[in-house]
């Protein structure tokens, strides 16, 4: 008999991968002890094996009404807690190990006021790894839901178990992702063959490889997974490929081919501010602010116009036997290092202020400058300069002293604006605020606040 707890409790057990035989004594315990059993479905080798002796309530027909895959989810689980209200405690089978791909249990942890216990079993994982020859870890596999793909697989390019391929259609959608992924490898580099594992740990198991075109001609059941080798579509790859079209370009397009360092400054700095506002668009953005996506991504597009401009200045170095891409990637990495010593080797600096003086002697050391000032771009927005130089005269101060935006004697009326202008730059700096989009943001909503009178005028 199952003690009667202070809530309505669901024991969730796991069937393993296959028959009865790979069942944990501790699953075959809760089983035995809990005379109201549901099981998420009985085609599964090991339910149908115990059904002989043991009863079970199937969501079988749950599965069959459903339009939806998440109807089923949330039914199962609207069932199994009204069911334990009623009777108390109930046991939940579901196939594999309640912690892998079952997105009921998911569910059923989230149910205020519900106990849900959860007994651990062997997962298909187990046997897919051995069957594979993989160490999951050492290749950073991925697992993800066939019928959540689109979401959970979003921004990789293998190294993927697709568990639960249990339909035609998500198998099509695993082969047109794959197809995409193919379509975007290097010339003379060939697409990795797909794994397919079926009833694993069974008598009918069966695992083949396949080419990726031909991943929905498989009959695919409720025991179907499907393994996608890593494709090598790295950032370094994506970036190779970047600078070989931007090559490409410049020998193919008459107006690329026409492009000098000079030429280019205009369009850079045009990129430039428009990442510049899609960052005070996502600043101005709650968690909630329904312009949070497209924000994002117009950072994402705006980032690879600004990405764009780096290669082809990249690409100019290239060409006058100056520098190349790989200098440039490999500079940046070895000047942020030497300047990060906290991080990378013995440093005693520990607060920013410290960091901040670190960093503006290695910046004068590195470029044999006379003083912190001699590396501010003298083509900056006068907040932006004004900014720069109290940021630098901090970390002066901190060693020496210095003057404050304040104490500076205005001759004349414009000096006098200059001064009021210098302090509120630096209260602005102190509150972590960047006065440039401030002063921007404010702008804006002026602009906004009439063009509403405009409008309204019409």
């Amino acid at each position: 008999m199952v003690a009667r707890s202070a809530q309505p409790q669901v024991v969730v057990v796991g069937l393993g991968p296959a028959g009865k035989d790979l069942l944990t004594v501790s699953t075959v315990a809760a089983i035995e002890r809990h005379p109201v059993r549901f099981v998420r479905t009985m085609r599964h080798p090991a339910a149908e094996q115990l059904a002989a002796t043991v009863d079970f309530t199937s969501f079988d027909s749950v599965y069959d009404e459903a339009e939806h895959i998440e109807d089923v989810y949330s039914t199962i689980v609207e069932q199994l807690v009204a069911a334990a209200g009623e009777h108390g405690s109930v046991l939940y089978a579901v196939p594999g190990s309640p912690a892998v791909a079952e997105h009921t249990v998911e569910l059923l942890m989230t149910v205020e006021g519900l106990d849900v216990e959860v007994v651990p079993a062997l997962s298909f994982l187990d046997l897919a790894w051995v069957r594979l020859g993989i160490d999951p870890v050492a290749v950073g596999a991925r697992v993800v839901d066939g019928h959540r793909f689109d979401v959970e697989a979003a921004g990789s390019s293998g190294g993927l178990l697709v568990a639960q391929c249990d339909r035609p259609e998500v198998l099509e959608a695993v082969k047109l992702a794959v197809g995409d992924a193919v379509d975007r490898l290097p010339t003379g580099v060939d697409p990795p063959e797909l794994v397919v594992l079926a009833g694993l740990g069974g008598a009918a198991e069966n695992v083949v490889s396949v080419v990726w075109h031909e991943l929905d001609r498989i009959e695919p059941d409720h025991l179907t997974s499907v393994w996608i080798p890593p494709m090598r579509l790295d950032v370094s790859m994506e970036m190779a490929r970047l600078a070989e079209l931007v090559a490409t370009l410049r020998r193919e397009c008459p107006w690329d081919r026409e492009q000098t360092h000079g030429s280019l400054r205009q369009h850079l700095l045009e990129e430039t501010h428009e990442v510049l506002e899609v960052l005070d668009v996502l600043a101005a953005c709650d968690l909630d602010d329904p312009r949070l996506d497209d924000a994002y991504t117009d950072l994402e597009e705006e980032l690879g116009d600004l990405l764009f401009q780096v290669l082809f200045h990249a690409t100019l170095g290239a060409e006058a036997g100056r520098f190349t891409l790989t200098d440039v990637a490999v500079g940046i990495h070895d000047k942020l290092v030497s300047r990060h010593p906290h991080v990378f080797a013995a440093s005693g600096e520990t607060t920013v202020e410290e960091l901040s003086g670190s960093w503006e002697r290695a910046k004068k050391d590195e470029k044999n400058r006379q003083s912190v000032f001699d590396g501010i771009p003298t083509g900056l927005p006068a907040l932006a300069y004004a900014a720069k130089v109290l940021r630098k005269s901090e970390a002066v101060a901190a060693e020496r002293g210095g003057p404050s935006a304040a104490e500076h004697e205005p001759i004349d009326a414009e000096e006098a604006v200059g001064v009021a202008l210098l302090v509120l730059v630096e209260a602005a700096r102190k509150q972590g605020i960047d006065p440039e989009s401030a002063l921007r943001r404010v702008a804006r909503a002026q602009v906004d606040a009439v063009k509403r009178l405009e409008a309204a005028g019409e």
